[in-house]
């Protein structure tokens, strides 16, 4: 339930709105949401038996890494940010967010499944947008970044972790800079947009529910003045 009968409105159907309720129904996942992310993120035995998830054992009993609710999702997406511009390969970051995830209590399928978003297909631009941060904060310049070819789709899995790493290494302090500052801007980003815009669908969706309900109850309350008449 997301309102309660008004005892003194009589026959007139009054509503209420509980603010404690409505605070309830935000923090927890919406149907719209738990939909969602059923749908696309990996199921929990999937991400248990990850050979580099699974190294956590028992940490990853903890309900907060599992539960659909504003602030794990939101600091989920948040972990996931941030590790998923450390230097390696994917197994590499999926390690991090499950550590950053167990380490916060934040959920963990939301944190490894949104590394994702640094792959092959745009790692290069990232890291040449986080070499531009770093060499305007050191004081460098960016007609100064060295021919690299970092040529991923050329290799195998197994070795971007070390091409990735060469190729860090050579691009010096700007980049490791910029890394570590866009890493933060995008974390801290994703986070409080992903609790503003939960609440804000979070509101959207409770309103409609309850307007539907006051819909409702003014017809059955219109039935009845019929019936009575």
């Amino acid at each position: 339930m997301f309102v309660s009968r008004n005892p003194v409105a009589g026959r007139t159907g009054g509503f209420i709105e509980v603010p404690w309720l409505l605070s309830l129904y935000i923090f927890h996942a919406t149907p719209v949401f738990r939909k969602f992310f059923k749908k696309y993120l990996p199921s929990h035995e999937t991400i248990r038996h990850n050979r580099f998830v699974a190294l956590f054992g028992e940490r990853l009993q903890h309900h907060n890494l599992w539960h659909l609710h504003r602030r794990s999702v939101a600091g989920g997406f948040a972990v996931g940010l941030f590790t998923g511009l450390i230097p390696g390969s994917n197994p590499v970051q999926f390690f991090f967010a499950a550590l950053f995830a167990v380490a916060f209590k934040v959920n963990l399928p939301v944190a490894v499944i949104t590394t994702l978003y640094s792959n092959p297909f745009t790692i290069l631009p990232i890291y040449v947008a986080a070499y531009e941060i770093g060499a305007f904060v050191t004081g460098g310049t960016s007609n100064g970044m060295p021919e690299v070819g970092l040529h991923l789709m050329d290799k195998s899995i197994s070795e971007w972790g070390p091409a990735l790493i060469d190729w860090v290494v050579s691009l010096g302090k700007p980049l490791l800079v910029g890394m570590l500052l866009l890493a933060l801007l995008l974390s801290s980003t994703g986070y409080f947009a992903v609790r503003a815009g939960w609440r804000l669908f979070a509101i959207y969706e409770w309103r409609k529910r309850a307007k539907r309900r006051r819909q409702k109850n003014e017809q059955s309350m219109g039935g009845m003045d019929e019936d009575s008449g």
